[in-house]
Parts: C-alpha cells; structure tokens; sequence
C-alpha cells in the first residue's frame, strides 16, 4: 500500500459532518419517539465477555464475533448486538427498578460478516426494551412505538409493513411432529431463511427432520389458529389505528434463540430491502444467563441505522422530512463580518460575549475581504451576521434569508435582539 493511502477496512465506515448530520437526526427521532412512551436511556459498554454471547444467543452470530484475548488474557467481544448485555445489567440491578421497566439504548455494535447492501460490519442500533411484564400488551405497546417512529420519520402507511409471528405456534407445530427440543431449534432456522435459501436447499434440510417444504409452507398460509396473545396483539393494535401497518406472517421467527414468543419484523412494503427492524418477546433469557438467578419476562426490539437510513433515502415522503430537517440545522447563529480590518480586536471580543450569552458564532479568520466573508457566513446558512465597520460599537445586524438590516449598539441589549430574530 502506497503511504498515506490507508483505506477504511471493510464494511466500516467514516462519518464526514454531512453523515454526521443524518445520523443525529436518526438519533434525535429515536429519542423523541422512546420519549414520548416513557422510556428511559441507558447504556453498557462495546466490549464484553465473549461468554455473554456464547450462553443464549445461539444462530449464526456466534461465528460473526469480532472475538480476540485482551491484554488481560480474558476472551472478549465487540458487542454484536445489545439485549445480551441488558440482559446482563438486569440481573445485576433490577431489583432497584419498578416494573415494568421502559429502557433504550443508542449503541453501536459489531458483527464480522459480509458487507452488502444495508449491512455492514459496524452499526448503530437502536434498541428498545419493556422488562417485568409478561402480558401480550407490552408487545403490543412495543410494536406501536416502532409504528409511531416510522410515521415520525415520515413514511405513509402503505409504505411500509410489521410482519407479525409467534414463535408459540412453531413449537406447537414442532410437537406435534415429534422434533425434539435441538431438532425444533433447527426447524425454526430453516424457517427463518424460506425467503433466502432455494427451495431445494429448504427442502433437504427439512427431510433430515422427516419433514416436507410443502407441509411446512401449508403451515405457514393456513395455520390451524393463531395464539390468544397474537390475538391479543391485533385487538390492541386495531384500538389504536394501527391495525392495518401490521400482517401476520408466520414466516417470521427471528434469527436468535433467546426468542420465545411473539415475534416481528419491519419491512419496505414492495419486500425489496432486508428488515428494517425486529424484535420480540425473550422470556428466558435473563434466567438462563443468571442460571435460574432472576426471572424476568421481556420484550424488547432493535432498529439498525444503515437499513433505515437506506429506506428513507428510497422513500420520497420520508426523504423530503429528513432533507427539510438537514437544511434547517446550521454551523453557527450568528456570523461576524469585519468590514474595518481595524475592528478585529472588537470582533473578537464580541464573538466571545455572544459565546458566553449562549449563542453560536462563527467568523474568518483571516483578514479577508468583504465580499468573501459575506459569502463565507451565506454558506455557513447561519440566519444573521453582524457587519463591524469603523462606526463601532454601531453595528448592522442582518438576516440573510431576507436581507433585512437593523442598526444596534454593541451592548448588553444585543443578545435580547439577536435572541428575538432566532426565535421569529
């Protein structure tokens, strides 16, 4: 490799301020959303004992860890995914919280395998948790929140789809064929990629398990009938309005075994892109890494920031919200001119009132020409500049948008004005 042409590794990413920008704004909506449902933030830390994972997790994720010895010699992991580590923090500390428990984490997470279209090897997830309550109107109150933050990003019903599962009928449909608990485990990984694998690949693996795609498929479009929590679910959902964003499709088991229940996935309405969200409901799993220690029923679901980014950038209504919210952010509220080179000292002095009073400023600096300096604070799209000539301490106050000018002092009642216009 030539010198100085070192490249990001694969499936990492660099975030110049414009990607910067889309990621706050995906962060800012999913903090306003978890919000408005009473939840509250947490967090825990990128790199656990690869054991964490190991325990319950089960699927493929155990081959996709980013697993080394740190310098301790103890086996860690680049978190591939959050609930594990919640899980972890439950058992240490649940007892000091009321139930059920409403908590979220922005985090990012790391999973070593292929880079394609909406995955890469680091991620931001969004995850989203209701602890302590067993009953299926937490999973209800989980997929209304993932309902009302897609609105919230701007996408129309029709736009998109929750495929909506019960694990409960696989298992039931896996007893009734006699598949023992490891064969069941198989049963629903085959399941889990229908849409994925070739039929004929599907379809041998169910033989080892005296199975056939076509009773597999027939279970799927005709089940024999749908849980009394799903059905709960449905009720609950059609009382909010939500009904119609909502499709059972028992297709939909999740790739991770701590799930135990209802299950779901959220995805682009025409089924061109890979889930956007999942999630569901994993009863066992805090016991199970407790060793029967604590028991606490959970459902809780993950958004990724790729796929979702990825989707609003595809979907017309949802992209004119996020470019409407990018374009009114801005570097700086007010950007200083010097027009009389002589007036640098009091440019800074200024500058630094302003700071202080809490409003953002910004400047050359450099000793340039008028022109450039205007067009300087036009591109910074701060909404004012004051131009300091030599009639200081009178200055021009300027809104840039409409080219409206007001002569001020530069003295305490500045910050009022200023303040006046940046909230108009």
């Amino acid at each position: 490799m030539a010198k100085g042409a070192f490249q990001t590794l694969p499936g990492f990413r660099d975030f110049r301020p414009e990607d910067c920008a889309v990621r706050n704004y995906l962060f800012r909506t999913f903090r306003e959303v978890a919000r408005r449902y009473g939840f509250l933030e947490y967090e825990t830390p990128i790199v656990e004992a690869t054991e964490l994972y190991l325990k319950k997790t089960g699927g493929e994720l155990g081959t996709q860890l980013f697993r080394f010895e740190d310098q301790g010699g103890r086996d860690v992991t680049l978190r591939p995914e959050v609930t594990a580590s919640l899980g972890r923090v439950l058992i240490e500390s649940q007892r000091a919280y009321q139930k059920p428990m409403r908590w979220f984490e922005i985090g990012q997470c790391f999973r070593y395998e292929a880079p394609q279209a909406g995955r890469t090897r680091e991620f931001y997830q969004f995850n989203v948790d209701l602890i302590g309550e067993a009953e299926p109107t937490a999973d209800a109150e989980l997929i209304a929140l993932t309902i009302e933050l897609m609105r919230e990003f701007g996408f129309k019903q029709g736009d998109f789809v929750i495929r909506l599962s019960d694990r409960g009928y696989w298992q039931n449909f896996a007893n009734s064929k006699g598949l023992n608990d490891e064969q069941a485990e198989a049963l629903l990984s085959i399941i889990d990629k229908l849409e994925r694998d070739k039929d004929g690949v599907c379809g041998s693996k169910l033989e080892k398990l005296g199975l056939s795609l076509e009773e597999v498929r027939e279970a799927i479009d005709s089940p024999s009938a749908l849980s009394q929590d799903l059905q709960v679910v449905l009720d609950n959902l059609e009382a909010r309005g939500m009904r119609d964003d909502v499709a059972v499709d028992l297709s939909i088991v999740r790739g991770l075994a701590y799930y135990t229940g209802i299950v779901f996935e959220i995805f682009d309405a025409q089924k061109k892109k890979r889930a956007v969200a999942g999630g569901g409901r994993y009863d066992t799993l805090v016991a199970a890494l407790s060793d029967g220690k604590v028991d606490l029923p959970a459902v809780g679901f993950a958004i990724g920031d790729v796929v979702i980014r990825n989707l609003i950038e595809d979907t017309p209504s949802a992209l004119e919200k996020m470019q409407a919210a990018l374009d009114s952010e801005t570097t700086c509220d007010v950007f200083i001119v010097v027009a009389d080179p002589e007036q640098q000292r009091a440019a800074l002095s200024l500058a630094t009132k302003l700071r202080s009073n809490g409003i953002a400023v910004s400047y050359s600096l450099t000793s340039a020409k008028f022109n450039k300096q205007f067009k300087a604070a036009q591109q910074s799209k701060a909404p004012l500049a004051i131009v300091i000539g030599n009639e200081f301490p009178e200055i021009s106050l300027k809104v840039l948008a409409t080219r409206e000018e007001v002569k001020l002092n530069a003295d305490d009642s500045i910050f009022e004005t200023i303040s006046q216009y940046l909230n108009q």
